[in-house]
């Protein structure tokens, strides 16, 4: 029998990605990849890079006041999960401009939640790579690791490209890919010993 401390032990899963398995049937997450941004003692959160609103860039720049010319206004914005919907976060590779709320999750990847890189976006001065998601996924203390311990997801180190260059339909089997699995092998069934 595992200790209370054995189970307490906490795996960051920062600058990962959660796949979800064929037999996750929770329609806020079935399909999805998630990138992981926190994972401590507290908690989890992410934002789910697969799921395109059909809402452009572009309603964001509307709703902010702002005249843009950014080819970016075309691209979709992203459900980043359920949790603050309303809500927008930026995840995007470093630059050297600094926004009031960006934090760095890997040498490839961060993140801003501040409305002042809308601005910069719209006027070309923002990041290269970016995707703007509305909302995103919490986990209280110990779900996450709940979750993976029931088979729900499977988790890859997280890869720029990935968020950034793979069309939205094809992230989860490029992320799966990445570690040697297929998922058109895999089945929704699980199994115990």
């Amino acid at each position: 029998m595992n200790s209370p401390q054995e189970n307490s032990c906490i795996t960051d899963l920062r600058n990962h990605f959660l796949v979800a398995m064929p037999g996750l049937l929770d329609p806020n997450f079935s399909h999805t990849i998630i990138y992981v941004c926190e994972h401590n003692e507290e908690g989890a959160m992410g934002l789910i890079i697969n799921h395109p609103l059909d809402i452009p860039i572009s309603q964001i720049f509307d709703q902010f006041d702002l005249e843009s010319t950014a080819q970016t206004g075309d691209n979709s914005l992203l459900s980043g999960g359920p949790v603050q919907a309303d809500r927008g976060f930026v995840l995007h590779r470093p630059s050297d401009r600094q926004w009031e709320s960006t934090l760095p999750i890997s040498n490839d990847i961060s993140l801003t939640a501040s409305s002042d890189i809308i601005s910069d976006i719209a006027n070309e001065q923002g990041p290269n790579d970016l995707i703007i998601t509305l909302g995103y996924t919490g986990w209280g203390p110990g779900q996450l690791e709940q979750e993976l311990a029931d088979n729900a997801w499977l988790t890859v180190p997280g890869d720029a490209d990935i968020v950034f260059d793979v069309p939205f339909h094809q992230r989860a089997s490029a992320a799966a890919a990445k570690i040697g699995v297929d998922f058109g092998l895999l089945s929704a069934d699980i199994g115990h010993a």
